[in-house]
């Protein structure tokens, strides 16, 4: 893994762990179907210029195959964010995420391996395994504010991790087999989400007034950053191992213990702590491996 590819993940993770903070905030009251249309109606929006000026000024042109691609990918990340905003809804964010984002990136590693025929290194397997570990730190015996959050909160943090394997390996081959352009590959799985979320979100037009009113700070922050955050995984993938990469943006975990337990009252220091030497050894050896 380069440097620049190992710059772009890091920045990567501080950016998604950032929303996904936000994302907790609102999706305790908020109708999934009002929020997730304003969010990628906004998103679509805001990238709209610069997909239409790579598309113009590139050599790249869509094939049916293409299409087809990106559109799939679209409506795998509405399971997905509809699966993150549920478990947001029932557990608490120190758990959920931590388990969503370590067992997804680690059956993504396993895949990458399998599907793309990447070389595992002893190193690399160590970096998977110390950053499992810092997962494990995270979660195991974890405080949790209410008890009864624990089981369904781990329920759905294993499904959206196998959400998270699912399109990482699915976009991984998207960029890097089939050669859609990051950026590109990304907004049309943004309009692809537009469409198929407005049927149900026109049914709920006083949900997406009152979100835009009394969210509005919010929403534009994960409209605008959680595609960010995923471009850059995009674009570091198109050019290095999906199977170091996947593992290696979970240091984003760290961050977002930090976020759970500093702005939400639910981590411990030293647990943190811990886990931080755990994720940061893996990174370096995903890095060097």
């Amino acid at each position: 893994m380069t440097l620049l590819t190992l710059a772009l993940v890091l920045a990567s993770a501080v950016i998604h762990a950032s929303w996904n903070l936000w994302a907790k905030q609102i999706g305790a009251t908020a109708r999934q179907a009002a929020l997730m249309w304003l969010l990628t109606g906004i998103s679509s929006l805001a990238y709209a210029p610069l997909a239409v000026w790579l598309y113009l000024h590139g050599d790249w042109r869509p094939s049916p195959l293409a299409l087809g691609v990106t559109m799939a990918s679209g409506a795998v990340h509405i399971v997905y964010f509809l699966l993150l905003l549920r478990g947001y809804r029932v557990g608490d964010l120190s758990l959920v995420y931590p388990v969503a984002r370590g067992t997804g990136p680690l059956l993504a590693f396993g895949g990458a391996l399998a599907l793309f025929g990447e070389a595992l290194t002893p190193a690399a397997l160590a970096g998977a395994l110390l950053i499992a570990l810092g997962v494990l730190v995270l979660t195991a015996g974890a405080p949790i504010a209410d008890r009864s959050k624990l089981a369904p909160g781990l329920r759905y943090g294993l499904a959206t991790g196998v959400l998270i394997a699912t399109y990482t390996l699915w976009d991984g081959w998207a960029v890097k087999g089939a050669h859609i352009p990051p950026l590109l590959f990304y907004w049309g799985g943004e309009v692809t989400r537009v469409l198929l979320f407005t049927p149900a979100a026109m049914g709920q037009r006083d949900e997406i007034a009152r979100l835009w009113r009394d969210e509005r700070p919010r929403v534009l922050g994960i409209a605008l950053l959680s595609p960010l955050s995923y471009i850059l995984i995009l674009l570091a993938m198109s050019t290095g191992a999906v199977s170091r990469i996947a593992p290696a943006r979970e240091v984003g975990i760290l961050v977002g213990a930090y976020l759970g337990g500093r702005v939400l009252g639910e981590g411990q220091r030293r647990r943190r702590l811990f886990a931080a030497a755990a994720f940061a050894a893996g990174v370096i050896a995903l890095a060097v491996g």
